[in-house]
């Protein structure tokens, strides 16, 4: 029986594959995600579906509705947890620094290219830090709202955009923060992004006066008016930060 105990490295490499598994399909040990980074960790699926519902039993959002996750984190799962708690930037970075170094594989080659490099002519290291948190960044959105549109409850993830509520290139501080996202549909990202729709601060969806204008329009009323007024599912963690909502409201909505 294996009694070796999980290294600091390991647990980084886990605590940010934790944010990034939708909560329904942690524990399961046959989630893709979940297999191929045990091979990383030379770990079991088993081993390290376990180790995350260790991480869960510190996770104050899932202790407050009641999911108290697996007994048995050890003094080092808390620090970790205590260390990375809200640094997304750090986690993301050291993560990939860790699995490159496991894999002898470049960050570059192992972070998929979600979306284009926001910026251009900035030096390389900058470049690939940028890959790594747009790509956990999606990542993490996309569990939170457990790979479902907000508004549509599409459940393809090619068609799904985790949305920056305020912009990445307006706020540096909240770019990375999941209460910042939204999972959103490409079209309704869009729609978003540009101020063609809003989420209310009791998190329904309202249309500007530019798309009430074209409500006689089918294909208007078939993306747009039938969710007007609607609530939006809301993620199993970090519900988007009302002072973000009012942000966009104020500062992109064309009302």
């Amino acid at each position: 029986m294996r009694i070796d105990f999980w290294t600091r490295e390991q647990l980084i490499v886990a605590l940010n594959l934790y944010w990034k598994v939708p909560y329904n399909k942690i524990s399961g040990s046959s989630n893709n995600q979940i297999k191929e980074v045990a091979i990383f960790l030379d770990r079991t699926p088993a081993a390290l579906a376990y180790k995350l519902m260790n991480f869960t039993s510190l996770d104050s959002q899932r202790q407050n509705i009641g999911n108290k996750g697996k007994s048995g984190a050890g003094k080092l799962d808390a620090i970790i947890w205590k260390e990375y708690f809200n640094e997304w930037d750090k986690l993301a970075y050291d993560s990939a620094e860790i699995l490159s170094q496991i894999t002898q594989i470049s960050i570059e080659e192992l972070i998929p290219v979600e979306q284009e490099v926001f910026g251009l002519g900035i030096e390389k290291e900058r470049t690939v830090r940028v890959r790594v948190n747009q790509s956990d960044f999606r990542q993490r959105i996309l569990a939170s709202y457990n790979e479902k549109c907000c508004i549509t409850g599409i459940d393809i993830p090619s068609l799904l955009v985790a949305s920056h509520i305020i912009p990445w290139a307006s706020n540096k501080v909240e770019r990375l923060n999941p209460q910042n996202g939204l999972c959103l549909n490409s079209i309704h990202d869009k729609a978003f992004d540009k101020g063609l729709i809003t989420i209310t601060n009791d998190f329904k969806v309202r249309l500007s006066k530019y798309i009430l204008k074209k409500k006689s329009d089918i294909s208007i009323q078939n993306f747009f008016l039938r969710f007007d007024n609607q609530k939006i599912n809301l993620p199993d963690r970090y519900i988007p930060n009302i002072d973000f909502l009012n942000w966009h409201f104020s500062n992109r909505f064309q009302k």
